[in-house]
């Protein structure tokens, strides 16, 4: 395995070529001193051209044809046959260009730290009326395990005792906390919100979801292929065609000097510096599109994508649930109830009683004042309003006091574990309120830039359930929806996907999407709402809230690569005329470098329109 230089270290090269190159001048022109300033060059190109050498040979070992081996040619015969001016400047056009691609392709993923470091480490054991506190490796399939609120269900287990919701948004993406009561199974990760709750052991720790997750994102980030240069791509065909010319040059006119010139102007600093550059500057314009680029290849990748595979909820949703239907009891009037309801919860901090305010103001009802209003954080809200006591909140919250309304409120909303909450006025049951996830405004158009852009096919996957998944899908136009899928799930879907040779993005924001992210060709990542793990699997992030910055991403990408690739053959044309002229001996070595640079500053130019 090729080891990486460290951008830092490769600027420091950079800057020591560049050095001695300009010492020598000053010493050549200035101090009218040949001997000495050819004495600087050759030291400088022994020692820095001495390094390019040493990691092309390195490279030439592990199988890689790179576009490296021209200019390595180069430096070799500049050395031999004292042209060390020309070698210098070849080591500075070269190490500048590795140095951009360095700094392009951006920092290594902490995906694996933060997910391990997020993972359950303690859970509490109950034997014999005690509760001892015991690391998660100890515990066995079958172990009764007390979760208090707050804390992490330590592995997969099913429920024997207790009642409380349970926020499962970091394994299956939904926002909605799950209801939960005896006999429901609960994954590994998720977080008990309100009471405490009695469990079973069905797995151990290392065999459980939240685990699983962790190697899952190890293996997607460890198969992934490396992206080879585009400079390498073109090496292929470009560095054998050289070489030949170079030997009949010899054969024709037995000068290794002319040879040299021939290499010089053939180096293939327009290979090397055209994509850097148009990535550097095509990374810069994506960020004032508010999307951060975590790695250089993910932008070249983009460019070539055929399937956008998104997750649904926080991603195509609003990712906060919305008051989606009021059911009132019979003879109780829909308005009524709900701005009753939202009366008492006007100064409640929870996410669910905002949400119902808000439906009250948005159906125009505004909202009397309430007094005696006392809350029971993560239960319920009581007051009195116009006279009447109004009491929302979850089931068990009512039913505490008033045991006879759960038959009424059954009947209302049937046996379903779905988010809701039950309204009771003076006693008796008035409504249950349905909450949902709803679409984001604006997707089709979205979906329509992506196709204009080349996508071919758009999928959604999810951990919601099916009914849910195809609402949201045939809500805004996407034909194939996958629902009930764990973080495996997610991630079969894509290499299946990938197998079959499409290019893919995910666009999630759940840390149950970070194995997906790391498998796919691009992962990228909504910041708002999303965890840092989930950013820190993804090759690029989406500032803010608003997943259509892709398209403009995919849009940069294809025309900053566009740019790259006319930098590239431009670059090719023109060296292509020197060479011509280098094989009848018109152009020395020395004038060849410069020559060469001139290309290189052409290319340059063209390459930076991707900044604008």
């Amino acid at each position: 395995m090729i080891r990486r230089t460290a951008p830092t270290t490769m600027l420091l090269r950079v800057g020591a070529a560049a050095a001695f190159l300009a010492v020598g001048a000053a010493v050549r022109f200035g101090g009218h001193d040949p001997v000495t300033a050819d004495a600087i060059w050759r030291w400088g190109l022994g020692l820095l051209g001495g390094i390019v050498v040493v990691r092309t040979l390195i490279s030439v070992a592990a199988g890689r044809l790179a576009a490296d081996v021209i200019a390595s040619f180069a430096i070799i015969g500049a050395f031999a046959l004292d042209q060390s001016f020309a070698g210098l400047v070849i080591v500075v056009m070269q190490t500048g260009g590795e140095a951009l691609e360095l700094i392009a392709e951006g920092r290594a993923s902490r995906a694996l730290r933060d997910l391990e470091k997020a993972a359950p480490r303690w859970a509490h054991r109950l034997h014999d009326d005690a509760v001892t506190d015991i690391t998660v490796d100890t515990i066995i399939v079958g172990d009764m395990l007390l979760v208090r609120p707050g804390e992490m269900i330590p592995c997969d287990a099913t429920v024997t005792a207790g009642q409380s919701h349970v926020d499962a948004s970091t394994l299956t993406g939904e926002p909605v906390p799950v209801s939960t009561r005896p006999g429901v199974r609960l994954m590994s990760g998720a977080l008990n919100l309100e009471g405490p709750l009695t469990l079973r052991a069905t797995a151990l720790a290392a065999e459980s979801q939240y685990h699983r997750i962790v190697e899952l994102v190890r293996s997607a980030q460890a198969s992934k292929a490396p992206l080879q240069r585009l400079a390498d791509r073109y090496a292929i065909w470009f560095t054998p065609l050289t070489l030949a010319i170079c030997v009949g040059t010899f054969l024709v006119a037995r000068d290794p000097v002319r040879v040299l010139a021939v290499l010089v102007v053939a180096t293939p600093c327009p290979l090397i510096l055209a994509t850097p550059i148009a990535i550097v500057a095509g990374i810069n314009q994506m960020a004032k599109r508010h999307v951060v680029i975590r790695r250089g290849s993910a932008l070249e990748q983009m460019g070539h994508v055929t399937t956008v595979v998104f997750d649904k909820t926080g991603t195509l949703t609003l990712g906060r649930p919305q008051v989606a239907k009021v059911t009132p009891a019979t003879g109780r009037d829909t308005a009524d109830v709900l701005r009753l309801a939202a009366a008492v919860e006007q100064g409640s901090g929870h996410l669910l009683a905002r949400t119902l305010v808000e439906a009250a103001a948005r159906g125009g009802l505004p909202s009397p004042p309430a007094e005696d209003v006392v809350e029971t954080p993560g239960a319920g809200v009581t007051g009195r309003v116009e006279g009447r006591t109004v009491r929302v909140g979850a089931l068990s919250y009512i039913t505490a006091t008033q045991p006879a309304l759960s038959a009424e409120f059954l009947k209302l909303s049937g046996d379903s574990l779905g988010l809701r909450a039950f309204v009771a006025i003076d006693g008796h049951a008035a409504a249950v309120v349905d909450y949902a996830d709803r679409p984001r405004t604006g997707m089709s158009r979205f979906l329509d830039r992506l196709r204009h852009a080349g996508v071919r096919r758009i999928l959604v996957v999810s951990g919601d359930a099916q009914a849910n998944v195809d609402a949201i899908a045939d809500a805004i136009g996407i034909d194939e929806a996958h629902g009930d899928l764990l973080p495996e799930d997610k991630v079969a879907v894509i290499e299946t996907l990938m197998r079959n040779g499409e290019h893919v993005i995910m666009l999630g924001d759940g840390t149950n999407d970070a194995p997906a992210l790391s498998a796919a060709t691009v992962g990228v990542a909504l910041s708002v709402g999303g965890s840092g793990i989930t950013a820190e699997a993804a090759d690029a992030v989406i500032l803010g809230d608003d997943p259509s910055r892709l398209a403009d991403a995919i849009e940069i990408s294809r025309r900053t690569m566009r740019i790259a690739r006319q930098s590239i053959w431009g670059g090719l044309v023109l060296s292509g005329i020197a060479i011509g002229f280098a094989m009848f001996g018109m152009i020395p070595p020395a004038v060849g470098a410069i020559l060469q640079e001139t290309i290189d500053v052409a290319v340059i130019v063209n390459a930076l329109r991707a900044a604008r």
